[in-house]
């Protein structure tokens, strides 16, 4: 039996951290506190951000299609980095198919991060009715976040990979963001409470097409 990866809560703290970061908005990031740099607007679109964390194949098919789109070489150049570093099998973390896709309870790493004062958390709405959940880094956690990435290559890893999610997720919120999630037949065909399945092999094989067109 194929044993199934688990972060600990500290190594998904520092991940939502760097995704908090790297996609979060610093244009109202000023009325939320002298010390709040950024703030990531919905739970739903940091469990997407965080589902092409824990998925490097998914991740591949997304800067994939960019490619496809833009012609962007660079992009081409990470999704091969991502197979050539067999990140799929060393990097993988399972998600949980729920009725509105991928999720997993994040309560715990959160409560790291705001012990510290490294995110804020606030809810927009009335108690019973709350419309959407904002998550407010503030320089504390930035600084805590470049200490961390500089520390090693492995830890730095988290903050360069979040900056690449960002770009693939662009502006679009969670709602969004699952909805691209749900056009791979995987995720989409995964029975409920569980695991969604890998796009291993079928990226793998578009990135050899791919290459191949390009003669390379």
């Amino acid at each position: 039996m194929t044993e199934i990866a688990v972060a600990s809560e500290r190594q998904t703290a520092i991940r939502l951290l760097a995704c908090i970061q790297a996609a979060g908005d610093a244009n109202d990031a000023i009325r939320w506190g002298s010390d709040v740099v950024c703030v990531l607007h919905s739970q739903s679109r940091l469990q997407a951000l965080d589902f092409w964390m824990r998925n490097p194949d998914y991740l591949a098919n997304e800067l994939l299609t960019e490619f496809e789109t833009s012609g962007e070489r660079g992009l081409l150049t990470i999704a091969q980095r991502i197979f050539d570093d067999r990140e799929p099998d060393l990097r993988r973390l399972p998600m949980v198919r729920y009725l509105f896709g991928a999720f997993e309870p994040l309560d715990n790493a959160l409560a790291i991060l705001r012990a510290a004062d490294l995110i804020r958390i606030k809810r927009e709405g009335v108690p019973g009715k709350i419309r959407e959940h904002l998550y407010l880094l503030t320089s504390a956690g930035e600084d805590a976040l470049g200490r961390i990435a500089a520390a090693a290559p492995e830890l730095g890893w988290y903050r360069d990979r979040a900056c690449i999610v960002a770009r693939v997720a662009g502006e679009q919120g969670g709602k969004a963001l699952k909805d691209r999630q749900y056009l791979q037949a995987e995720y989409a065909g995964t029975e409920l409470s569980h695991l969604i399945q890998p796009v291993t092999d079928r990226v793998l094989a578009r990135l050899a097409a791919i290459l191949e067109g390009l003669g390379e």
